[in-house]
């Protein structure tokens, strides 16, 4: 279940899964997806999408269980056609008959109402992209749009999305308006440039139609593949919905960041910084590797900012010549015995020089105070001295004594 966060725009009891945080999180209203809340001091939530063809029923059906299962709250599919909309309807029945009701967002995209219409019934959220979900041909010859041109486009923008609007709003579901620096209208590039602020204009424009149709479920998103422009739009949307009195939650992401090590920093270093500033409420890592390893990197994040504590927090200094034992080596040593108490935070420190002070937020130390003994510590009162042979076990003897141990 789901509780609210203990940040400062939040309400209700704390989630013993939180702690407490140094970010004020912009203050958004709750958007339901399912049994999963975005937004509204709420913590912030972790996604995914499967790659499976979403009318392999049985094949979906089992990496949507996988990414959930690894921590993934809501999962995404892919609907490019009316009959993967249908499928839809086949993969949330039987998720619920062999598994659970996981929150589903349906991705829809190139000219999708009547596909989004028929998988608004299936799943907990739409996502369409702005910039395609009316398609405009290009005209290499164009010079300008005028107003009228502008205003054309827009009046068949609100066409075709009011029935599927209405739709969401009458079911009680939601939808994320995601613009792509990539896929901005046409429209939007003459008149604004392939900028920020034409991203932030795009998601304004289908943000009013919503609002106009008395629908505010909605979760907002502006990713790019480079990180300066992504921070940009999302800063710059944040601002602009301050001015005009919004307060969607958003959802973070750097799309298309590649894989392996620099894949994970791209993200990082976009989404983090975001969130960092308490801007953001759901993120998704977006690799270029099997989905289930985007999850650890998404936990990771938060893990760090003190916005979700879904493992054990290790202090452990970078070690140097006043190291009184083997580090690297006991630290692996301490992190297989312990890795599994999630909540807790153990610091291994290789001397009196870095240890206690700088491990004093810990709840327990290790610390090498003397050739041959570990010292342990308590918050910041030492414990005991041991031999160093016993350390990891003493150290596992004194976590019971507190109650604070569970089996493996």
């Amino acid at each position: 279940m789901q509780t609210l966060s203990n940040d400062a725009t939040a309400t209700g009891e704390q989630n013993n899964q939180l702690t407490d945080t140094v970010i004020h999180r912009r203050k958004t209203r709750p958007v339901p997806v399912g049994n999963v809340t975005i937004g509204g001091g709420y913590p912030v939530v972790v996604q995914s999408m499967i790659n499976e063809d979403t009318m392999d029923i049985d094949g979906s059906v089992a990496a949507i269980r996988k990414l959930h299962e690894l921590g993934s709250e809501i999962v995404r599919v892919t609907v490019p056609s009316m009959a993967h909309a249908k499928a839809v309807a086949s993969i949330k029945e039987k998720l619920r008959h062999t598994y659970q009701d996981v929150p589903l967002v349906a991705d829809v995209h190139h000219n999708g109402m009547k596909i989004a219409l028929e998988v608004a019934k299936h799943v907990d959220k739409v996502r369409i992209n702005p910039g395609l979900y009316v398609f405009e041909k290009p005209k290499s010859n164009r010079t300008e749009y005028t107003q009228a041109e502008f205003d054309e486009i827009g009046n068949k923008i609100r066409e075709t999305l009011e029935p599927l609007v209405v739709s969401l709003r009458d079911q009680g579901k939601s939808m994320r308006i995601g613009v792509n620096h990539g896929s901005l209208a046409e429209r939007m590039l003459f008149t604004y440039g392939d900028t920020p602020e034409g991203m932030v204009e795009s998601a304004l424009e289908f943000i009013r139609i919503c609002q106009s149709l008395d629908f505010h479920n909605l979760v907002i998103s502006l990713k790019a593949s480079r990180v300066p422009v992504m921070l940009a739009a999302y800063r710059l949307m944040a601002k602009r919905m301050d001015e005009l009195g919004m307060d969607y939650p958003l959802h973070l992401g750097v799309t298309e960041a590649g894989d392996g090590e620099y894949g994970r920093i791209k993200s990082t270093s976009g989404i983090a910084t975001l969130l960092a500033e308490g801007i953001g409420d759901t993120i998704r890592v977006s690799l270029t590797e099997p989905p289930e390893k985007e999850i650890p990197v998404c936990y990771s994040i938060l893990q760090s900012l003190g916005l979700r504590k879904t493992m054990v927090e290790y202090v452990a200094c970078p070690s140097c010549g006043r190291t009184l034992f083997n580090l690297e080596e006991v630290l692996q040593k301490v992190r297989a015995a312990t890795s599994h108490l999630t909540g807790l935070d153990i610091a291994v420190m290789g001397c009196i020089v870095n240890g206690p002070g700088e491990m004093a937020d810990a709840d327990y130390g290790y610390v090498g105070k003397q050739p041959g003994y570990i010292a342990l510590y308590r918050g910041r009162e030492e414990i005991k001295r041991v031999p160093e042979e016993r350390g990891v076990e003493e150290l596992i003897n004194l976590i019971k004594e507190d109650g604070r141990w569970v089996d493996p």
